[in-house]
């Protein structure tokens, strides 16, 4: 079967088996349209196949008469920053997230250096089939332009940050283990980490575009990575994913930090500051309301994705934001996750609070989440949705995407999945036990519907 997935953020396929050559011709031609002539900026995560996708993309914009500008292999949140310091029209960057070698996509960008919304998504696909009709004339086409500075650009940036004293950074001198598994990390955070003074002990830093495991950054990819923050006396593990969205953290003791605590010190840290709103997703820890509370500051949950986090931001003016997988979201530098910005602020957070990772870790609110996939069959998701929320009905309920219940002892989240028939489970409590004991417990309420 064709592996395709279409999503607000863009797409993402197999190359030859879903993300062909004419695919990629019609997206980008539906996406120059609907953005109209101007520039485009143009970014890649560095996999082997981004050269062939990177081809197709700027012939197909020249031909729509768009001027492309390459910035080349780069972070996603690079690409977002450029498109609004150079006023583009929009921003495409080749990459497929966390997927694992074979897999490539196109992260489609609006005029505001943020992903497209729900609803220019929408109105983009409504086109989607005609897009290939229209294309400019020989003396019309767009130019391609190479900029080399965009990564430099976006790394300066972030070190003028708000509340980031770089020359006391330095002066720590940090030793980092950072494995940015063969992706486009490797051409950004060894600059951004020794611009910080950091001894940085490099683990899958090769610019060969080939991911050496599975790239998402979870614990269980991550054995070889997290032993060796110990093995080489380091103070701090760094590890990001492909397009360097998502920071994953490991103490001196070789233990994952955990995701959910990536973005609660950021949010601790950054209220402690300047007081304001915080964003986060409704599958995001509880310990961000708990943090917020500390500084009387309120939390606002949006559905899960990045695109949804941003617009609750702006709607609710937040300071920070962002997702329980690792992403980081400051506003004043990239509307959207960035792992640079997360890592800035996780050094200066960890000088200041003058301890080791494992001891920042035990000093922030202790949450235990499990996470199951719960096999539908012939249910209807949205049928099991209905029947969950009137049996909770008389609690604290939140249906903006799927199903959220908050109890004063935990929260579960019930989502349905857009490509698979089953539900995913996710239960937040004070135990690993308890936490596990209850999605047990939701796992058998829902087969027994």
């Amino acid at each position: 079967m064709p592996t395709l997935m279409v999503s607000v953020s863009g797409i993402r396929g197999i190359i030859g088996n879903g993300l062909e050559p004419q695919t990629i011709v019609k997206y980008t031609s539906a996406y120059a349209d609907f953005y109209g002539k101007g520039k485009i900026i143009l970014g890649s995560d560095g996999r082997i196949s981004s050269e062939m996708v990177r081809n197709i993309v700027i012939g197909t914009l020249l031909a729509k008469g768009n001027d492309v500008i390459d910035i080349g292999i780069c972070p996603t949140p690079t690409v977002l920053f450029n498109v609004k310091k150079l006023k583009a029209v929009g921003g495409i960057q080749i990459s497929a997230s966390h997927n694992p070698n074979e897999w490539n996509g196109l992260k489609l960008i609006n005029s505001r250096g943020e992903f497209m919304t729900n609803d220019e998504n929408a109105a983009m696909l409504k086109h989607i089939d005609s897009a290939n009709n229209k294309f400019v004339e020989w003396n019309k086409l767009g130019r391609l332009i190479n900029y080399t500075n965009g990564l430099d650009d976006h790394i300066d940036a972030v070190l003028k940050m708000d509340y980031i004293n770089v020359a006391k950074i330095r002066r720590r001198k940090f030793k980092a283990l950072l494995d940015c598994v063969n992706g486009a990390g490797v051409y950004a955070m060894p600059k951004l980490l020794k611009k910080l003074g950091c001894e940085v002990i490099e683990m899958n830093c090769e610019k060969s575009g080939v991911f050496p495991r599975l790239p998402e950054p979870i614990p269980e990819n991550l054995t070889a990575t997290i032993r060796a923050v110990k093995k080489y006396n380091a103070d701090i593990g760094i590890v990001v994913d492909p397009d360097v969205d998502r920071l994953v953290l490991i103490t001196e003791n070789s233990e994952p930090f955990g995701e959910e605590n990536t973005i609660t010190q950021a949010i601790k840290f950054y209220l402690s500051k300047k007081k304001g709103n915080v964003v986060v997703n409704l599958s995001t820890t509880r310990a961000v309301e708990d943090i917020a509370k500390q500084y009387s500051c309120f939390v606002f949950r949006s559905p899960v994705g990045e695109a949804n986090v941003v617009k609750k931001m702006k709607e609710v003016k937040a300071v920070i934001g962002g997702e329980g997988s690792g992403g980081v979201i400051v506003p004043k530098v990239v509307f959207g996750r960035d792992a640079l910005v997360g890592t800035v602020i996780m050094l200066q957070h960890l000088l200041e609070f003058g301890g080791k990772m494992s001891e920042l870790k035990k000093s922030l609110p202790q949450y235990f989440i499990t996470k199951i996939k719960i096999e539908l069959g012939f249910m209807n998701p949205d049928e099991v949705i209905d029947s969950l929320a009137e049996k909770y009905k008389l609690e604290q309920i939140n249906l903006k995407d799927g199903l959220r219940i908050d109890f004063s002892d935990h929260w579960v989240h019930f989502r349905k999945s857009n490509t698979e028939p089953i539900m995913r489970c996710i239960v937040e409590a004070k135990t690993k036990k308890d936490a596990e004991s209850l999605a047990e417990k939701y796992f058998a309420e829902i087969v027994n519907l």
